[in-house]
């Protein structure tokens, strides 16, 4: 198994557009998509800085994983991403490993397989494999 880089860090916010009053106004990041995901009640926006990316991630309606995740912790780091090399084989082995997952893999918002792993397994950190 070979992890080849964080891909992105996920903060979860109440607004996009009051997050990049400090992301953008401030620390002067540039937004280069924002990416609504209707099925998941979620919009994304993504800041490219060298060799990664923040992922701000709102919620679009109640009861989402967003919502429900600020409601209970307010807003804040939500997940880590790694991008792995060969996504089929990583989540056999850690599957082999008796590693659990939040869900089954499925694509992502920019087209990629993802899978998340349970925070358990990583000491209270949700972490997010990306098909390279």
């Amino acid at each position: 198994m070979k992890i080849e880089k964080i891909e992105h860090i996920g903060i979860a916010v109440k607004s996009i557009t009051n997050a990049m009053r400090f992301y953008g106004d401030i620390l002067n990041l540039g937004l280069s998509e924002i990416v609504d995901v209707p099925n998941r009640k979620l919009r994304i926006a993504f800041i490219e800085l060298s060799g990664t990316k923040l992922e701000l991630l709102e919620s679009m309606g109640e009861g989402s994983v967003i919502d429900r995740f600020i409601q209970k912790k307010g807003e804040g780091i939500h997940h880590i991403c790694f991008e792995v090399e060969d996504f089929d084989k990583v989540v056999s082995e850690l599957k082999d490993k008796k590693v659990e997952f939040v869900d089954e893999p499925r694509i992502g918002a920019e087209g990629k397989k993802i899978v998340f792993l349970q925070p358990k397994n990583a000491f209270g950190v949700l972490i997010e494999l990306k098909e390279k």
